[in-house]
């Protein structure tokens, strides 16, 4: 069940789901289905479909709205779906969140324009232009894939315009939280790279947008709310125990990573679709190594 201090839906451990391919890489919708039943029996407080993990750049239009679909009747609760509504122009990325919000989801979250480097006029007008659609927009900050900063000034300016309620901080710079604190003091803070949980949490981090309670729900779970408690008698050796896998979150090849962890584990993960390749031998040997001692060492 979600805790008690959850009371927006953009809030707590939110599950950036991975989408489960057959081998012919067609969506497995019925096992996406249970999967994300499952995650929310195991803890989590909601989903995020079609976000990176979840392949959306391969999707077609009709499966990306069922994936969405999917979510909010398995989640039982539209306020436990975020959907990611990214796209190349700021018109599709607000057709995107009018289909979220027609599915009944509660949020959605939304990347800067990442087909150039846009600058700040730009920005704010496609976060303007997406917020119309009258859910609550989550920003995802990742300079790194889309070579366009949302800096702690410009997510004060976004806020300050009414056209975000949070932000998914996934660029590493933990400094960062206190300076979106001090700009933006309404701004909601969420852990947005694995590997940084901890500290983001430590910093005022409200939610955890998470990869891997794919594979490991309810030690991640344990994790997150040890973290935001303060708690660090639970919460640090958790992490050191977890942190050689959710440190493959935030490398390039971090959607087949997890999906080979779900394997192991026992989770429908499977292929990933062109122009992802398939892990190498060294990192498959990796990630399964450290998958298994989690297992062994009572991950669930």
């Amino acid at each position: 069940m979600a805790p008690a201090s959850r009371t927006r839906p953009w809030h707590g451990l939110m599950v950036a789901t991975a989408l489960p391919l057959r081998d012919d890489l067609s969506i497995d919708y019925d096992a996406f289905d249970a999967h994300v039943a499952w995650l929310i029996e195991h803890g989590c407080d909601g989903v995020v479909p079609n976000g990176s993990l979840g392949e959306y750049q391969t999707l077609t239009d009709d499966e990306r709205a069922r994936v969405v679909r999917t979510a909010v009747e398995a989640a039982g609760d539209g306020n436990r779906v975020m959907p990611g509504v990214s796209a190349y122009g700021s018109a599709e990325a607000r057709r995107w969140a009018d289909q979220a919000a027609e599915a009944g989801a509660g949020s959605v979250l939304l990347l800067p324009p990442n087909a150039y480097r846009a600058g700040e006029g730009a920005v704010s007008a496609h976060y303007a232009a997406v917020a119309r659609c009258g859910l609550p927009v989550v920003a995802y900050n990742n300079p790194y894939d889309t070579r366009t900063d949302l800096t702690p000034a410009l997510l004060a300016r976004l806020h300050g315009e009414q056209s975000i309620v949070a932000v998914k901080e996934f660029s590493g710079d933990v400094r960062r939280a206190y300076e979106i604190a001090e700009l933006a003091p309404g701004l909601d803070l969420l852990a947005g790279a694995d590997d940084v949980l901890l500290e983001l949490a430590l910093a005022g981090a409200v939610g955890w947008i998470a990869g891997y309670p794919n594979a490991l729900p309810a030690s991640c779970a344990a994790l997150y709310h040890a973290a935001v408690a303060g708690d660090l008698d639970t919460a640090l050796p958790l992490y050191k125990s977890l942190h050689p896998l959710l440190r493959w979150d935030s490398r390039t090849e971090f959607v087949q990573a997890i999906k080979l962890s779900m394997d192991v584990t026992g989770r429908p993960g499977g292929p990933t679709r062109p122009p992802r390749a398939q892990l190498t031998g060294e990192q498959e040997t990796a990630v399964r190594a450290a998958t298994e001692k989690a297992l062994a060492e009572g991950h669930r």
